[in-house]
């Protein structure tokens, strides 16, 4: 391995790899300065904010082989400690003003949408479209105007500001795209000269291409920033990182007490669920089709052995690639109950093996202890209870007294109702319940 440097050397780049494939691939890492095509070569020189992110970036690709149009790249640091600026004129600017933007929002404490980020910047000019996206840098938008002028005057009096008093603070720079490309009209991406557009792609298929194909989907991307964010560019010990098939085969069920959306409440603990079907020939088993390879693997590691239901489960990777769509499948792909389309770095954090403890948060402001522990006391025996506020916001602990109840508790009871609220229930991996803790 060469010497780190925020410079990365990028081998294999073919002539049907662009800059923005490029920028897709890093920019989960941190906020890239600088790029170069070398086409001559099929070669790029890539150079990030700092080194720590050019590291993150490297060991990360040492787990999971990166791609590009289904072109295997190769990475590794450059001999080059800094771009030049005759480097940088070959790619043509730099910080050189442009009218696309790319902003970091740090300390972000609130949902930021396209909405809230069209409000902020339209004062400056016509906002033509925006992209947002989750990295490990955080947040992050490209906002496209349709004058320069507009961008300049935009980042001039806006960086450095927060948009909310004390937090979501806006780090702006100028980016290096020349135009965005926006497939969909929606909270996550917006072309506002086209309001035409869809909301998302209909019968989508489980292969991403840019970032425009789920709004921003592209999950393996979105994946491996979120990934390398939660586990520190390392991986959990066990998981592979280069899995790729998404659907998984649970068995040894309770068929008298389970159905798809307890199946749905157990797995989206590890990735976002496109559909789930019980085999009607084998009433203890089923199938379920993650979003991608990256969260069957963690559904698979995570929960062969689990106890639910008096029935210890089987889970493994099915023969199956999908599932087919059909009369006995439960669709849950444009489901707001899957945990991973918002924030996926801190969900990939908290993925853990059953555990006593449970985490319930969008409960009611005005929840008692009692009320929490009469909907969930039905599951076993509750040891223990604390119900907190973060950031304003009432969220609750409960334990019980094996992992088994409190697996029933979550598969039966997330996404239940409770004082007009919807909750959600996840494992907690906290041992015990101080009573200062948060």
């Amino acid at each position: 391995m060469a010497e780190p440097s925020k410079v990365i050397h990028v081998r294999n780049v073919g002539h049907e790899i662009s800059e923005n494939d490029l920028l897709q691939l890093f920019q989960p890492f941190g906020v890239i300065t600088k790029l170069v095509m070398l086409r001559a070569k099929n070669q790029a020189l890539l150079q990030m904010q700092d080194i720590p992110s050019a590291i993150n970036a490297l060991q990360f690709y040492t787990n999971v082989q990166p791609t590009i149009r289904g072109r295997n790249v190769y990475v590794q640091f450059s001999s080059h400690q800094e771009l030049t600026t005759m480097d940088q004129n070959a790619q043509g600017r730099g910080d050189e003003p442009n009218r696309i933007l790319l902003v970091t929002i740090h300390h972000m404490l609130y949902p930021i949408t396209v909405e809230v980020l069209h409000q902020v910047f339209s004062p400056h000019g016509f906002v033509e479209k925006i992209v947002t996206f989750q990295k490990s840098a955080g947040f992050q938008a490209l906002i496209q105007y349709q004058l320069r002028q507009s961008a300049v005057s935009a980042r001039t009096s806006l960086q450095g500001r927060n948009i909310y008093d004390g937090c979501c603070q806006l780090d702006i720079q100028f980016s290096n795209l020349d135009e965005l490309q926006v497939h969909y009209n929606n909270d996550r991406s917006r072309d506002f000269t086209n309001p035409n557009l869809p909301t998302e792609q209909k019968g989508r298929s489980s292969q991403p291409t840019g970032y425009g194909d789920v709004g921003v989907g592209f999950p393996q991307m979105a994946n491996a920033a979120a990934i390398a964010a939660a586990f520190g560019g390392g991986l959990p010990p066990g998981i592979s990182g280069t899995n790729d098939r998404c659907t998984v085969l649970v068995s040894n069920l309770n068929p008298d007490r389970i159905d798809e959306d307890k199946l749905f409440n157990l797995f989206s603990l590890y990735g976002n669920i496109v559909r789930i079907k019980l085999l009607r020939n084998k009433p203890d088993h089923a199938l379920v089709q993650m979003g991608d390879g990256f969260q069957a693997e963690l559904a698979v590691h995570f929960l062969k052995g689990a106890m639910l239901f008096g029935k210890r489960l089987e889970v493994n990777f099915s023969k199956h690639p999908n599932i087919t769509q059909g009369a006995d499948t439960h669709e849950y792909v444009n489901s707001n109950l899957n945990r991973f389309n918002r924030n996926a770095a801190k969900n990939y954090r908290y993925c853990c093996s059953p555990t006593k403890m449970i985490h319930l948060s969008t409960l009611p402001q005005d929840v008692s202890e009692e009320e929490i522990v009469n909907h969930l006391a039905e599951h076993g025996t509750i040891v223990n209870t604390k119900l907190f506020e973060m950031n304003g916001k009432k969220q609750a602990l409960v334990m019980f007294e094996t992992e088994e109840q409190a697996t029933e508790a979550l598969v039966s009871k997330h996404a239940s109702s409770l004082g007009g609220s919807i909750i959600r229930i996840s494992f907690s991996q906290l041992q015990t319940i101080r009573e200062n803790s948060q």
